[in-house]
């Protein structure tokens, strides 16, 4: 860097496996100093592990880089491109968890508050950093925590080893059921997860596993909060009016955590795109198609 007070760089390579790289993504508050102690969120995207990148959030990074925190978006190995399981596209998530932490002080935030974010597939892969262990670490530190300090999770997929639809178990491919149980959040619930917020529509496939997930927690005595939005499908927080609400929900809710104060006022991300005709691709808008991660 040109001097010892510039931001660090907007993109960095956290982890390589053979000739695969996989980035991560940088936003940065306008008066980012070196040697602070912001928090930070981590943000996942979603696509049923199989599409997607650090483009999928880049509006809800952007706002929240205004509003005073550090954000990453790291990108992950995806089952067809790079011809994983959803097992490692978890593994991927670990490391990029351990990489923000231990870059804690060059990238100038706090290392105790670390939240992780993502949607669908995203929001597996952030659930599975508090509740998943016994996988693989490859060549990660473990003396580095991946474990998350809050969550706010996007129509989460909790409950891949109760999957039943023979169009989704396909994803799940080349993994035994022990593995499946390893990385389902739904099977590991304890009341000391740390702060989450979920966000779901109750059109959503998986509605019904992420509400028991929610009960489960709550009847523990875990800080759970909800945001269910009446007769919205899978996906529908990437579109207006709906990007603009929940982000506003999750903002409120950093703020209840102490990981936000009330300023600076931003403006909310917006999408030109209506939650009323969701594309099928990002989740889909019909009651039956909306099953596939996003």
């Amino acid at each position: 860097m040109a001097a010892e007070s510039a931001k660090p760089e907007s993109t960095f390579v956290y982890k390589t496996i053979g000739e695969r790289k996989l980035p991560v993504e940088m936003d940065y508050p306008g008066d980012w100093q070196k040697g602070g102690k912001r928090p930070a969120i981590v943000f996942f995207s979603g696509g049923a592990w199989t599409a997607g990148g650090p483009n999928a959030f880049s509006k809800q990074g952007a706002y929240f880089a205004k509003r005073g925190l550090v954000c990453a978006r790291p990108d992950y190995r995806l089952r067809t491109k790079d011809n994983v399981t959803v097992a490692q596209c978890v593994e991927d998530a670990f490391s990029a968890m351990r990489w923000v932490r231990k870059n804690a002080g060059m990238l100038g935030i706090d290392p105790d508050r670390i939240v992780a974010a993502g949607g669908s597939a995203g929001g597996h892969l952030s659930a599975c950093l508090e509740f998943t262990e016994g996988l693989p670490a490859g060549d990660d530190d473990t003396s580095i925590s991946p474990h998350p300090n809050a969550m706010v999770l996007y129509n989460p997929v909790l409950d891949p080893a109760g999957f039943e639809d023979e169009s989704i178990i396909k994803l799940l491919n080349g993994m035994d059921q022990e593995t499946l149980v390893k990385i389902s959040p739904l099977r590991h619930v304890r009341k000391d997860m740390p702060p989450t917020l979920i966000i779901d529509g109750t059109e959503d496939r998986f509605y019904p596993s992420i509400k028991e997930f929610v009960e489960k927690e709550k009847e523990l005595g875990a800080h759970v909060e909800t945001m269910y939005v009446d007769g919205q499908p899978h996906g529908f927080f990437n579109y207006s009016p709906w990007i603009e609400k929940t982000t506003e929900r999750a903002d409120e809710f950093l703020q209840s955590i102490g990981y936000l104060g009330k300023e600076p006022k931003v403006e909310l991300p917006h999408s030109a795109a209506s939650a009323s005709k969701p594309a099928q691709k990002q989740g889909g808008a019909k009651k039956a198609p909306a099953s596939k991660p996003a």
